[in-house]
């Protein structure tokens, strides 16, 4: 025990020199604390902590992994050996081949198999045989062999003999065999022991060297140079290792038994853009879901991130087609669109198609738009506004087709449509949603006006485009019936008038576009997303989702958009249409879009405003109050010298439907008699002209007694 002496208190008065004269210095009281001494550690103890020490050191980790790589190469090589020398004696490579033919539904192979099989076992029968016998014919061969030998070096002998006069050449030439004899086995008793002694270990070093080529050892015990793959080319026997590593039993036990080790299951290997594809045919017992299940698995097993693999079915059955990405191939932009770097292009509606990006092939992606209602989804941030907004700018240079634009964001994408759309409503509040309501509604009433024209009559394309789409049917207003604008049942108003659309607008060429995000049954009724004949999802979340973007049928065919990467495959869409080539079997394909940025959008749009006549962009639909039919005439016709009747009403019904939505002809050119501003004929057709509008609208009285208010 120690003892550690601690001064309790000081004398404050107490100096260098000693105690002042005046005061007596205190007694000094201390305080004796004991230390207990350390108990010892137990042997138990400190022979555990060793141990673990020992058994987690690196050394020592690195030690076992050397041990048990060359261990499993031993043991590796040894089993391969041993299966070639089996395969070599028996039938059973015959066997494996036949039950892989079998598997494959190849039963001419199988039966020629067969017929190889039986080959063999009769030359294999005919050898045994000719064992049985051999002894007395080998008995036979060597007295023969050794009479005439041994007779002729006697003839030998004697001519030598004869040839030196010396009666002891005679068996000259037989003593020669019989040294040589006695030399080899001498030679052979020498080397026998080293022979014995280093044999084995030349054996173990050959069996080493097959499990060393053959990689036979667990992923853990390789080196890192053996392990890392990242980029390696994709061959068949990658492929084949890579399924048979998936976990499904069936598979893995056909693999086996196959003679060709997996090769026949797989179709060519084909450069497919910036990867390969390939078709597998599966065994029997193995379905492509299971497949489909493990793609990520797969992935990891070809050295891929999970991205960069897509499985689909094609028509064949039982067959599953890979697709495999050059490592990081796909994080690399795919350039500029063709809108941009050619200024010259022009659309057609009709014939053509959009330029929106690449396939995983690497080939341009074209969509038709043609008669085709169209549904964009996916999380927000992940390019869905530039990829609608990429479709739009291409139709456009299109001068026959007409927008309707309602964006319930309200950002500014979309200002560069200001001049080229007839209408554009942005902004996201419950207005501007009671706005894009009463736009879609005027084009129903424009598809129903078409629906009632003479049979032939042509009409010229209606594009009804409403972004975040999600906001309409999420809105809670209500008019003043008490009917809702949003929702998904019959009495929401912008619910019946998409359907409306779906339903008829096709067929004279008045089309529903929409974006929308994150889709559930509350945002993205069934029987709206269903409407659409093209429907594409960027990045979501969940199956379910990406069920609801495009459909069972695109899901079980192998597409997941909700495998894409959030913020990192920005741009990359799902597409289920019959307006973009699908690979045959296929029911989706995966496209990577170009982006088109505003400065871009603007340029484009600026080249689509100058094949046109001029357009007034409608900003708000006025309703429900008094209004000037002449100073609205005036307004629908901008700054175009003369526009067909028709047009003209039907620009009305868009500026105001409760005030012009019923008007005829006959209304119109009532107005503009009374006015001063009849229309007239103009290439056999009746047209309104601005001059004499503006005119009318000059010379109008004070009172105003020549615009009749409504």
């Amino acid at each position: 025990m120690t003892e550690n002496v601690v001064p309790l208190f000081k004398n404050p008065t107490t100096s260098p020199d000693g105690p002042p004269a005046e005061a007596a210095a205190p007694v000094a009281v201390l305080s004796v604390v004991a230390t207990p001494p350390a108990r010892p550690v137990p042997l138990w103890v400190r022979t555990g902590r060793t141990a673990r020490t020992l058994a987690t050191h690196e050394r020592t980790r690195m030690a076992a992994g050397v041990v048990v790589r060359h261990g499993s190469y031993v043991l590796g090589g040894t089993r391969v050996v041993a299966k070639r020398a089996w395969d070599g004696r028996t039938a059973a490579r015959y066997e494996r081949m036949i039950r892989a033919a079998e598997a494959a539904g190849n039963y001419e192979a199988a039966a020629d198999w067969e017929q190889r099989g039986a080959a063999f076992r009769e030359a294999r029968h005919r050898r045994r045989m000719d064992l049985i016998t051999s002894p007395e014919r080998l008995a036979k061969n060597a007295a023969y062999g050794t009479g005439g030998t041994i007779g002729g070096l006697l003839v030998i002998g004697i001519a030598l003999a004869i040839a030196t006069k010396d009666p002891a050449d005679v068996v000259t030439p037989l003593m020669a065999l019989v040294d040589l004899i006695h030399f080899l086995v001498v030679f052979v008793t020498v080397m026998w022991g080293p022979l014995v002694a280093v044999g084995p270990w030349v054996a173990l070093a050959g069996v080493w060297a097959v499990g060393r080529h053959r990689q036979a050892a667990p992923n853990w015990a390789l080196p890192a140079t053996a392990r890392s793959s990242d980029g390696e080319p994709i061959t068949p026997s990658i492929v084949v290792k890579a399924l048979r590593d998936l976990g499904i039993a069936p598979l893995r036990n056909a693999i086996k038994e196959m003679g060709d080790a997996g090769a026949s299951m797989l179709g060519p290997i084909t450069i497919a853009g910036c990867g390969i594809e390939v078709d597998v045919t599966l065994p029997s017992g193995v379905s492509t879901v299971e497949v489909q299940q493990r793609r990520r698995k797969l992935a990891e097993n070809l050295s891929r991130h999970e991205h960069e693999v897509f499985i689909t079915i094609p028509l064949a059955a039982r067959t599953v087609r890979l697709w495999v990405a050059d490592s990081g191939a796909l994080d690399e932009p795919i350039g500029p669109s063709p809108l941009v770097t050619d200024d010259t292009m022009t659309a057609d509606y009709t014939k053509g198609k959009a330029p929106w990006g690449q396939d995983l092939r690497g080939d341009a992606a074209a969509l038709s738009l043609y008669q085709r209602h169209l549904l964009i989804t996916g999380l927000s941030n992940q390019g869905k506004t530039v990829a609608l907004r990429s479709l739009a700018l291409w139709l456009a240079l299109d001068k026959s087709v007409q927008f309707l634009l309602g964006d319930l964001k309200g950002v500014g994408d979309w200002n560069m449509f200001d001049g080229l759309a007839h209408v554009l409503i942005q902004g996201p509040t419950d207005e501007h949603v009671v706005q894009v309501v009463e736009m879609v509604e005027g084009a129903v009433d424009e598809m129903n006006r078409r629906i009632q024209a003479p049979p032939g009559t042509t009409f010229p394309p209606l594009i009804v485009l409403v972004d975040e789409a999600q906001v309409a049917f999420m809105c809670p207003a209500k008019d003043e019936e008490k009917r809702p604008y949003g929702g998904a049942r019959a009495t929401s108003r912008y619910f019946m008038a998409v359907r409306k659309i779906h339903n008829q607008g096709r067929a004279v060429n008045v089309l529903m576009w929409q974006g929308t995000q994150d889709p559930t049954n509350e945002n993205l009724p069934k029987l709206v997303r269903e409407g659409a004949h093209t429907r594409a999802s960027l990045a979501l979340g969940t199956e379910s989702q990406a069920r609801m973007a495009l459909g069972d049928k695109a899901v079980d065919g192998g597409a997941a958009p909700n495998l894409l990467r959030p913020g990192l495959d920005q741009g990359t869409l799902v597409l289920a249409s019959s307006g973009i080539t699908i690979p045959a079997g296929q029911s989706s394909i995966t496209v990577r879009t170009h982006y088109i940025d505003d400065d871009a959008a603007t340029a484009i749009t600026d080249r689509a405003k100058a094949l046109r006549d001029g357009i007034t962009t409608l900003t708000v639909i006025e309703h429900g109050e008094e209004r000037d039919p002449l100073a609205d005439i005036a307004t629908v016709l901008g700054d175009t010298a003369r526009v067909l009747t028709a047009d003209v009403l039907k620009r009305l019904s868009v500026l105001s439907e409760d005030a012009y939505g019923s008007w005829t002809p006959g209304d119109l050119k009532r107005v503009l008699e009374d006015a001063g501003a009849e229309p007239y004929k103009s290439d056999g057709r009746m047209v309104v002209g601005r001059e004499r509008v503006q005119r009318a609208l000059t010379n109008r009285t004070e009172d105003g007694s020549a615009s009749a208010q409504i």
